[in-house]
C-alpha cells in the first residue's frame, strides 16, 4: 500500500495546475489536492467489501491497483515541487518522512495482533520471522518464498501491498532525480512508460515463458510496480496549451472519463486467465490517467464532486489506518454475533474507531515532527 493512502497529509500541499499554465505539469498550486482523500476512501471501500465476502462482485485487486496509481502521482509531484524549488530532492528527509507516517501505525497494529494470536484470542499463527518480514517491507516475498503455509495472523497478508510501495520508493526517488538532473523533462513521461512496457513484457514471461502462478504475479514487487510507474507518469505529464485547452472542453473532458471508465470495465469483464496476470494491470493504470486527470482539474464536475465532500475526504484520511486493521478485525470478529453481517459491521466500525484514535494520537502529533523534514 499501498501505499499513496500512507502518504502524510501536511505534504499534500498541491493541487491541479490552472487551466492555461503553459507547459506546467499537472500539479503547481500549494494547495491540497482535490479528489485524492476521495480516491482513497473509494479505494479502501473497494477492498473493504471484497475482503468482507463480496470478493467475487468487488474486485479488491482494483482497489490496491488504486492506491497504488495514486501513490505514484502524489510522491512524484511532491518530489517535482520540491526539485523545482531546491534543484534537488533530500532524499534522507524523504525516507525519515515516510517511516515517521507509515511505522507508528503499522508497528501498532502488529505488536497487538501478534500478541493477541499468540495468547489464542485471534487465530493464525504468531511467529518472530513473520513479524519482522511484515514489519520491515519484505511481506509479499515472505509469503511467496519462505512461508508458504502462511503462518502469519489471519488477516495480516494484506501487507504485502505496503512492501511493494517500499520497495519501489527505495529506488524510486535517486532515480528520478537523476532524470530530472540529467534527461529533457518533456520524455520523463516516455522513459516511466518504457519502464512499464518492461514490466509488463517481464509478467508476460512470467505467465506464459515459466508457468508461474496467479500469487506471483499479482503480489511480487517485480509485477506490480508499474501500477504505482503509470502514476509517476501523469504527474511529470507536460500539456502545451493547444493540449490542454482541448482537454478542457466539456466533450473532451466526458469523453475522457468514459474512456477511463470503459477501460477499468473492460479489464474487470474479461475473465482469460494470461490477461488478467499480465495486461490487466498495464489496462487499469492507463484507464486511471484520464480520471484522476479530470478529478483532480475538475473536481466539481459529474462525478468527481463525490471525491470533496468532507465525510469521504474524512474517510480518506482514516484509509491506511483502516487499511492496516480491517482484515485483522473481518478475521476475528465471530464472537460478536451469529450474523455474518453483524460481525462484518462491527469489524467497520472498529476499523473506523482504530482509524480515528491513530489520528488522533499518533498522526497529529508526528505531523510537527515530520514537518521539519520538508
Amino acid at each position: 500500500m499501498t501505499v499513496a493512502h500512507a502518504k502524510q497529509r501536511d505534504d499534500e500541499v498541491l493541487t491541479a495546475e490552472r487551466p492555461g499554465a503553459a507547459g506546467s505539469m499537472v500539479h503547481t498550486q500549494h494547495k491540497e489536492i482535490a479528489s485524492l482523500d476521495g480516491w482513497r476512501a473509494v479505494a479502501i471501500a473497494i477492498v473493504f467489501l471484497s475482503h468482507a465476502g463480496l470478493g467475487k462482485i468487488v474486485p479488491g485487486g482494483l482497489g490496491v491497483t488504486i492506491f497504488f496509481f495514486l501513490s505514484g502521482y502524489l510522491i512524484t509531484t511532491l518530489l517535482v515541487r520540491e526539485f523545482t524549488k531546491t534543484g534537488g530532492i533530500n532524499i534522507r528527509h524523504f525516507y525519515v518522512r515516510r517511516v515517521l507516517r507509515l511505522t507508528p501505525p503499522l508497528l501498532l497494529v502488529l505488536t497487538i495482533t501478534y500478541l493477541l494470536t499468540h495468547y489464542g484470542v485471534f487465530t493464525g499463527h504468531a511467529g518472530w520471522s513473520g513479524f519482522f518480514a511484515q514489519l520491515f517491507y519484505f511481506a509479499n516475498y515472505y509469503v511467496l518464498f519462505f512461508d508458504a503455509g502462511h503462518t502469519v495472523p489471519q488477516g495480516t497478508g494484506v501487507f504485502w501491498s505496503l512492501a511493494v510501495e517500499e520497495h519501489f520508493y527505495f529506488v524510486f526517488p535517486a532515480l528520478f532525480m537523476l532524470l530530472m538532473r540529467r534527461a529533457d523533462h518533456r520524455r520523463i513521461p516516455l522513459y516511466l512508460l518504457g519502464l512499464c512496457a518492461a514490466f509488463l513484457a517481464w509478467r508476460y514471461y512470467l505467465v506464459v515463458g515459466t508457468g508461474s502462478s496467479m500469487e506471483r504475479t499479482y503480489y511480487a514487487t517485480d509485477t506490480r510496480i508499474d501500477s504505482i510507474l503509470f502514476g509517476c507518469i501523469l504527474a511529470t505529464l507536460k500539456l502545451p496549451d493547444a493540449w490542454r485547452a482541448f482537454l478542457m472542453r466539456p466533450a473532451a473532458r466526458m469523453v475522457g472519463v468514459g474512456a477511463g471508465v470503459f477501460l477499468l470495465l473492460l479489464s474487470l469483464v474479461v475473465r482469460d486467465d494470461v490477461f488478467r496476470e499480465t495486461l490487466r494491470y498495464s489496462v487499469q493504470g492507463v484507464a486511471l490517467i484520464p480520471l484522476f486527470f479530470y478529478s483532480v482539474s475538475h473536481p466539481q464536475s459529474f462525478p468527481f464532486r463525490w471525491l470533496n465532500l468532507r465525510w469521504v475526504q474524512r474517510i480518506g484520511i482514516y484509509s491506511y489506518s483502516i487499511y492496516l486493521s480491517h482484515e485483522v478485525l473481518l478475521s476475528n470478529v465471530d464472537w460478536v454475533s451469529s450474523n455474518p453481517a453483524l460481525n462484518i459491521l462491527a469489524a467497520l466500525v472498529f476499523s473506523l474507531l482504530f482509524a480515528m484514535l491513530v489520528d488522533r494520537f499518533i498522526d497529529v502529533p508526528l505531523r510537527a515532527v515530520r514537518a521539519r523534514f520538508r
